[in-house]
């Protein structure tokens, strides 16, 4: 029997085609290594935070992190076992997006300048102006020209989510101008 060579196989062990195929076929494990970073960030933060224990009880602001980097630390050994094991996510579908069009860079920089713009403006406005003019600039980004509802839509937003995490869960968010209103 004469050996055959396969056309598409990628060679003899230890050449760059074949290691970039490998790679090509386990690229989700970039995402592994992404969640696992995180996790390792998250964890790294949350055991080291000066929080005074017999005060706040065994539950306290050091539980959901430590929780989260868990989580992001198991997904990411899930994910490296099933992605060696051979599965690949599948194509997008599912969504209205057709992938061959190119980035949609003004949107992009304009919802980037409105946020930054927004982290500004918190301070010297407060959070009910600033959140207002990021949910105005945001619809506006993303094509929604209603000059006559969007305003009021994104000032009654702010107001609510200001409202919520100051006076309800004692967040405190900075109130500018209208502090002495709400």
């Amino acid at each position: 029997m004469s050996a055959h060579l396969d056309p598409s196989s990628a060679g003899t062990p230890g050449k760059s085609g074949e290691n970039r195929s490998w790679l090509a076929r386990h690229s989700e494990l970039g995402v592994c290594a992404l969640l696992s970073v995180l996790g390792v960030l998250v964890l790294t933060d949350a055991l080291t935070m000066d929080v005074d224990i017999a005060r706040r009880g065994p539950v306290g602001p050091t539980t959901m992190p430590l929780v989260v980097g868990v989580a992001l630390l198991l997904v990411a050994v899930l994910l490296a076992v099933d992605v060696l094991r051979g599965g690949r996510g599948e194509a997008e579908a599912g969504e209205d997006v057709d992938l061959s069009e190119p980035t949609d860079w003004r949107t992009v920089l304009l919802l980037a300048g409105i946020f930054l713009g927004s982290a500004v403006l918190i301070e010297p406005l407060g959070f009910p102006v600033a959140g207002a003019l990021l949910f105005w600039g945001s619809a506006y980004a993303l094509g929604s020209r209603r000059t006559d509802r969007d305003p009021l839509i994104a000032a009654v937003l702010s107001v609510v989510t200001y409202v919520v995490f100051d006076n309800l869960l004692g967040v405190p968010l900075p109130g500018g101008p209208l502090m002495g209103v709400l």
